[in-house]
């Protein structure tokens, strides 16, 4: 039976650290189409912080805060706009048959909502871009510079050996333990098991990032597998 969460198998180490970066140096995360001027302004954030950024409260918070069964724009007089994604890949129903630790389905998008998520390699990223509703959608695709985000943000970021947002039928378990610091990532495990750019399948930062601008190295324009535009590189 695969389990996400192997215990007691070791710490992370500098040297497995390096290794991470040297087989992932880039960092991916998909936006929605025109979010990447307001993303290198004001920083790349998780539902809870830029809920908390453009002032929404009240109903309209709550029910963000929970399942989302469609992309929702939110606005701010000052900030403009941004779109919260979907979370369409999961259910309270699956969600149940998989969440240990005594956690809730609440509890779950509480802790996805609390951070900003990163693909580790370009087939991730692809895998996202091709699925379901997304396919035909045009998206802003930002591309970080791994070891420069990991040196400003370590110490708030988590790593998964799961992709944490996809819960359908018979979805693997998942717990408090499947984000995990860098230090105490069983990355040694995970190294037995899968080939390289597969040990760790998604990188949180929580929050989010604040400087995201300083860290990325281009943001492109996608469609399914397409490059449409490059929006911005840097010099």
């Amino acid at each position: 039976m695969f389990r996400p969460c192997e215990r007691g198998e070791g710490r992370l180490s500098e040297d497995e650290l390096s290794e991470l970066i040297r087989d992932c140096p880039v960092l991916y995360h998909m936006a929605a189409a025109g979010s990447w001027p307001s993303i290198r302004q004001h920083g790349l954030w998780g539902t809870t912080a830029l809920l908390d950024l453009f002032e929404v409260t009240g109903d309209a918070r709550r029910a963000l805060e929970a399942r989302r069964p469609a992309s929702v724009e939110i606005r701010h007089a000052r900030l403009g706009r941004a779109v919260i994604r979907d979370q369409k890949p999961m259910s309270d129903r699956s969600l149940l048959a998989c969440l240990e630790d005594g956690l809730s389905p609440a509890d779950w998008y509480a802790i996805l909502n609390a951070h900003a998520f990163f693909s580790l390699t370009r087939s991730r990223l692809l895998r996202m871009l091709n699925a379901g509703s997304y396919r035909e959608a045009a998206h802003d695709v930002i591309e970080a510079d791994t070891a420069s985000l990991v040196a400003a943000h370590r110490g708030r970021i988590r790593l998964s050996a799961i992709n944490s947002g996809f819960a359908q039928r018979h979805a693997v378990p998942r717990g408090r333990s499947t984000f995990s610091p860098i230090a105490d990532y069983p990355y040694a495990a995970w190294r037995r098991k899968r080939a390289r750019g597969e040990r760790v399948v998604e990188l949180a930062v929580t929050p989010g990032v604040p400087d995201m601008a300083a860290h990325t190295r281009r943001v492109v324009r996608m469609r399914g597998g397409d490059e449409l535009e490059t929006l911005w590189t840097r010099d």
